[in-house]
């Protein structure tokens, strides 16, 4: 059992609001005496009443999760009025795709030295991009002037496609700049 002085005294939410804490007060599991910050954010960001009428069309056991992702939303709003939890998402993405890049390159490099097919980039040697190239044969030598003359190439004509790795891309932005809108 509680004792006297936890059990009389009212919950974060009613001593905010100024008003009496009474037994079944809806706001009192979720927003003990000891986080008094927790409901001045999200009742700042949402308003008594609306996480009132929220808590009311829940199920009791939802009650808590919502109460949580209320007071971490509203956490977020006060730190960031612009993005809120939006922004800390965005940051968390960008952190994502800069380790993926390095990843990708520690696996390129690995790949690199396993086939011994370059040398260290400790060596200042420019690493090579590999030339991918596919040989096509277009038209058919039995075509006569009825309409496949129009675009007669060579009949074997290899084509060089210089592949860019993600790794090696240079053209889109650094994440640490600040990386882009949302």
């Amino acid at each position: 059992m509680a004792s006297s002085s936890s059990y009389n005294s009212p919950c974060a939410a009613c001593k905010f609001l100024r008003r009496k804490c009474l037994p079944g007060c809806i706001f009192a599991p979720y927003f003990p005496p000891e986080e008094p910050q927790k409901f001045a954010n999200v009742h700042k960001i949402f308003g008594a009443s609306n996480v009132t009428k929220l808590l009311n069309e829940l199920l009791p056991h939802q009650r808590e999760d919502a109460v949580n992702s209320l007071a971490y939303e509203a956490e977020a709003r006060v730190r960031d009025p612009v993005y809120g939890c939006v922004g800390a998402i965005s940051f968390l993405q960008r952190q994502v795709q800069k380790l993926q890049k390095e990843l990708d390159s520690a696996n390129a490099d690995l790949l690199r030295f396993a086939c011994n097919d370059m040398p260290p980039p400790s060596l200042s040697v420019p690493p090579q991009i590999p030339q991918r190239s596919f040989s096509a044969r277009f038209g058919n030598n039995n075509e006569s002037a009825s309409g496949g003359e129009f675009y007669r190439p060579s009949p074997t004509t290899t084509y060089s496609y210089p592949y860019s790795l993600p790794w090696t891309d240079t053209s889109s932005e650094d994440i640490n700049d600040g990386g882009g809108n949302l």
